[in-house]
């Protein structure tokens, strides 16, 4: 499972983006006709689920081919390592699996390249069967149709360490809330500290700058629009924070490893996360386990950050009905259900998330999280735009570490970030 942002999350890695922008002309090339008897081998490719999922996947992939007698599926797991490389070569050798594991940014270009099923034309009829938002976050600016199935979500809290904002003055039972707080809260631990501790470990992303309210593109997804002056506000206070050691002196470089790591360590108070850490803080840090707050995410929106997986069905598959029946089959309600109980993850089948399951607490942690995670991802959204690439994301980076050590403004940081990411949108075409 790739373990990216917030413990795993959706792990954007696309720049595969230029080397498929020539393989098709958009919009799910191949026939869209999934219809015919279910039969025949295909390949299911998953990213990087086999070490800790194989009886789970083993056992499914054995229901399914005793439900339709004649099939065969042929599982291959990648790496997290090199994932995006290793589709786009597959999808440039015509190898691309019949059904592949992937978040709305790696289908993007799949689906520009014509290389993507388009489900409302061949399996519309299964729509319903999934959360609204979950369905409509496998769609494509630019392109009519959905290209992936959605499979698992996750959000999670903000976890603070409470010790830390004990030895701070700061009254550990009333965490923040607003922007306005969590800036308040780490100037605070800041000066009381003599900037031994920050607040936090992350530069901001582009999924902060939609949780702040920040228009990240146009209406018509043709051009990037976070340099507005909402956009401006936040880098500036987080240039502030940054000036103070509000913000960790190594965040400019930090990765959701290392900035877990932070946390672990006591060297930051507060980092975002989901359900999956609380087991691993009990066995790495014991004593910051006995310390956890937890507390929901900051969003100026009223609506937390969602990250979703899909399954997309390779538009040139030999096995369309195979393919489709396979990837609703993994989908379905009924496994989804069974693989978020093994993972820690959310399903995204209609009102999976009003079981009893994600709905009632038994006093511990783990459900408390979980049971406000699943609350919250009923009105989620998945701020990260599904055109933003890898190469997007490295170019927004570089520009907010620009602004941060006072080499240029933030208004000139975003206005050469949003610069740089419609030019790369523009080739995307």
């Amino acid at each position: 499972m790739p373990t990216s942002r917030r413990s795993f999350a959706v792990a954007a890695v696309a720049a595969l983006v230029l080397p498929l922008s020539a393989c098709g002309s958009g919009g799910g090339g191949g026939s869209s006709d999934a219809s015919g008897k279910v039969e025949g081998d295909i390949t299911f490719q998953t990213w990087n689920l086999r070490a800790n999922f194989k009886p789970y996947f083993e056992g499914l992939i054995a229901d399914f081919e005793k439900k339709y007698p004649g099939t065969h599926v042929k599982w291959i797991d990648q790496p997290a390592e090199g994932y995006a490389d290793k589709i786009s070569a597959d999808a440039a050798g015509g190898t691309l699996a019949d059904v592949v594991n992937v978040s709305p940014d790696l289908a993007a270009p799949l689906a520009q390249a014509g290389l993507a099923l388009d489900l409302d034309k061949a399996a519309g009829q299964y729509k319903k069967e999934y959360l609204e938002a979950a369905w409509a976050s496998q769609q494509v600016p630019g392109l009519e149709g959905t290209y992936a199935f959605p499979w698992y979500l996750n959000t999670g809290p903000l976890f603070y360490n409470k010790s830390l904002f004990e030895k701070a003055g700061l009254d550990a039972g009333k965490p923040p809330t607003t922007y306005d707080e969590l800036f308040g809260t780490a100037l605070q631990l800041a000066r009381k500290t003599d900037g031994e501790v920050a607040t936090l470990a992350n530069v901001p992303t582009i999924e902060d700058f939609g949780r702040y309210g920040v228009p990240l593109m146009n209406e018509e997804g043709t051009a990037f629009a976070f340099d507005d002056a909402k956009g401006v506000e936040l880098l500036t206070r987080y240039k502030e924070l940054y000036d103070a050691g509000g913000l960790d002196s190594q965040a400019l470089t930090a990765t959701p490893e290392s900035s877990g790591k932070k946390f672990l360590t006591g060297a930051v108070a507060m980092n975002p996360g989901s359900a999956l850490d609380l087991a691993n803080f009990r066995k790495q840090a014991p004593s910051l386990y006995e310390n956890i707050g937890i507390t929901d995410q900051i969003t100026s929106t009223g609506h937390v950050n969602m990250y979703v997986m899909g399954l997309l069905v390779n538009s040139q598959s030999e096995r369309k009905s195979a393919a489709v029946a396979f990837a609703r089959f993994v989908t379905d309600a009924a496994h989804q259900m069974s693989f978020a109980k093994q993972v820690a993850v959310f399903p995204s089948s209609a009102g999976s998330l009003d079981d009893a399951y994600f709905t009632e607490e038994d006093g511990t942690d783990e459900t408390r999280v979980r049971v406000a995670a699943a609350k919250s991802l009923k009105t989620a959204v998945n701020y990260t735009p599904v055109l933003f690439s890898e190469q997007m994301k490295t170019e927004l980076r570089n520009e907010v570490a620009k602004a941060l050590q006072g080499k240029q403004s933030p208004e000139e940081a975003l206005d050469n970030a949003v610069k740089a990411c419609d030019r790369l949108l523009k080739q995307q075409g």
